[in-house]
């Protein structure tokens, strides 16, 4: 079975805390020394890796459906693309487990990757983002999760994921400020039932981001945690698909780009970070990297 050859934390049920850590690549190191590291120094039973195009421009084998991350703009708000060589999301049971994990990892990849930026997140409320409202509600049943999350051809590819990663920065102060009403019309749910909101406005973001209302369904899994830091709070966006093109189109339609309708999200969140990563297949309990190699 091809989920046998993925990355066994795309399934994990959702951790209590996570860390994640985007690298970039030494200037003066081969892209053949940078695998040398990452097939050393990343344990999969630990959490998640993704490459970005930096680090692939580096062969001259390219992934393909990989691509940078593209920066985007609509009336008031911006979309910026902060792509990185390398992400890593990890998972642990405490703090403690999370902090060894992460500080392991920096420590083995330090001689080809400098840490560029971390956040450390949790779970919040059962899996609730921190406005209240249930988080991932139309990901795939578990069963249907690997068809839709990966790769499933290509030695080297099947087994395979894409993932898109955004840091959201909510101001949880202004929206907790509205109207009940008003709240579940931003997102086109009820806090209360999660039940989705028939006649929410065409902003809404369930009617913006709604995977049935693609053709073909822009289906993905979702593994976002919420964070929070020095007086802010947010999501960290984590979504996986067979292709990037599920999240692309989503972010597009988000933007007001597809019909001239932004997301009702940006009016209290902003996206400030944005990266697209290759999550490779695994192969003996370690980061399977024979599809650059080759």
């Amino acid at each position: 079975m091809v989920k046998d050859l993925a990355q066994p934390a795309l399934f994990f049920s959702p951790p209590p805390y996570g860390q994640s850590l985007f690298f970039s690549l030494r200037t003066e190191l081969s892209g053949e020394k940078a695998l040398e590291y990452l097939s050393s120094g990343f344990d999969p039973a630990t959490g998640i890796l993704g490459i970005g195009e930096p680090l692939v421009r580096k062969f001259s084998k390219q992934v393909p459906g990989l691509r940078t991350f593209p920066a985007l703009s609509g009336p008031g708000f911006s979309v910026p693309s902060t792509q990185k060589s390398l992400w890593a999301f990890l998972y642990g049971s405490d703090r403690s487990e999370v902090f060894n994990r992460s500080d392991h990892l920096i420590s083995s990849l330090a001689p080809a990757f400098l840490l560029e930026d971390s956040m450390e997140t949790f779970t919040y409320a059962g899996g609730k983002d921190l406005t209240g409202y249930e988080d991932g509600t139309e990901n795939p049943p578990p069963r249907e999760s690997p068809s839709v999350a990966l790769v499933s051809e290509g030695k080297g590819m099947a087994g395979s994921s894409f993932a898109g990663v955004q840091r959201w920065v909510h101001d949880l102060e202004h929206f907790r400020s509205l109207p009940p009403k008003t709240q579940d019309h931003i997102i086109g749910r009820e806090k209360s039932s999660n039940e989705e909101i028939p006649d929410a406005p065409a902003s809404a973001h369930v009617k913006r981001s709604g995977q049935e209302t693609f053709s073909p369904a822009a289906t993905m899994v979702r593994r976002s945690m919420p964070w929070s830091r020095g007086g802010q709070q947010g999501l960290e966006f984590v979504s996986f698909g067979r292709s990037l093109d599920p999240f692309d189109r989503i972010l597009r339609r988000m933007v007001g780009l597809e019909d001239g309708i932004s997301d009702a999200l940006f009016t209290f969140s902003q996206p400030v970070s944005g990266g697209y990563y290759w999550c490779p297949p695994v192969r003996e309990n370690r980061i399977d990297l024979s599809w650059l190699e080759g």
